[in-house]
């Protein structure tokens, strides 16, 4: 039997991300049961302390023991949190944090963060140099906190030495998928799948990404440049002509922009085109032609290919599901 400890740290749980692991890890067991098996999970609740209220105290989770009552556990699961708390969280729950990296390095429990629980992982220091993903919102802030982190802010799942993350919101049904196929198999996790009505292969979370650009950072010269390309993208816009306008060599410039907004020139130039692209797709009635061109480009299949790469859709597809005058039949 696997031991899986939900973790509630002190502060405010998206509630959500607490009650699905549990309804998704108890539901396996009594597929189990109605095939003639034994139950394979033993699910707990724990938290920081016994009672954890919510939202303005509407909501009570109530905790079957403290976390410091867990001597051995399999696996801890990490609920996402409310983004504007998520300072003061990490460091109310900093002997949490502790122990949650105790507990995996010292018994190789596998840990699993759900949206921006991310986090929560990231602070035990687990995953320096490893991949993560979190929600795509909370991108820039995990950047900025935590740089020694590879995120991989498209993947809805990462898989790493035994520490899970996944993308941002109802996206970690998605991995709590992949982990019941990694623990009882693809037939289990299918029909699983279809009882709950998870979409099974989603891999991004890139058609849900709004591209706002990384403008925390204290370089003048680079955030003038982000705003010159904002403010034209339906231009050509060339690396030179930043790198002049910045005052720098363009290998300087290209180097401190990286620096400043985790993207090259041209990753942000592309970027800002294809979000203005997805823009008008969502509320104009217009051809992918008519919107390729509105953006800078005139080459069909360099932008296809183009907003595929960044969007996981092409365009055609990213306009039928999202356009706000479509009329569902």
């Amino acid at each position: 039997m696997k031991h899986v400890t939900i973790f509630v740290p002190k502060g405010i749980s998206i509630l959500s991300s607490v009650v699905g692991p549990y309804k998704v890890f108890t539901r396996v067991n009594q597929m189990l049961v109605q095939k003639g098996l034994q139950p394979f999970y033993q699910v707990e609740v724990v938290g920081t302390e016994l009672t954890n209220l919510q939202y303005d105290d509407i909501f009570a989770i109530n905790c079957e023991k403290t976390f410091d009552q867990i001597d051995n556990t399999d696996l801890i699961v990490i609920p996402a949190c409310q983004p504007e708390c998520l300072p003061d969280m990490l460091r109310d729950n900093d002997k949490a944090i502790k122990w949650i990296r105790d507990m995996h390095l010292l018994k190789g429990t596998e840990i699993a963060s759900l949206c921006v629980g991310a986090f929560f992982l990231a602070s035990t220091g687990l995953i320096n140099g490893k991949q993560c993903a979190t929600h795509w919102a909370a991108a820039d802030s995990f950047r900025m906190m935590f740089p020694d982190v590879n995120l991989v802010d498209s993947n809805i799942i990462v898989d790493t030495d035994g520490l899970y993350s996944s993308g941002g919101a109802y996206s970690f049904l998605n991995l709590l998928i992949h982990l019941v196929e990694k623990f009882n198999g693809k037939e289990i996790a299918v029909l699983l799948a279809k009882q709950f009505q998870i979409e099974y292969s989603r891999d991004n979370q890139n058609q849900f990404a709004m591209f706002f650009g990384q403008k925390q950072h204290d370089d003048q010269d680079v955030l003038k440049t982000q705003l010159y390309i904002e403010s034209n993208f339906q231009d050509k816009i060339s690396v030179d002509e930043l790198a002049n306008m910045a005052a720098v060599s363009k290998r300087n410039f290209i180097r401190r922009f990286k620096s400043a907004t985790s993207n090259t020139p041209l990753e942000y130039i592309q970027k800002v085109k294809i979000e203005a692209a997805k823009r008008q797709f969502e509320t104009e009635n217009l051809g992918v032609n008519d919107v390729m061109y509105s953006v800078g480009y005139n080459d069909g299949k360099s932008f296809r290919e183009l907003f595929r790469r960044i969007t996981g859709l092409s365009p055609n597809d990213y306009k039928l599901r999202y356009n706000r005058a479509t009329v569902a039949v």
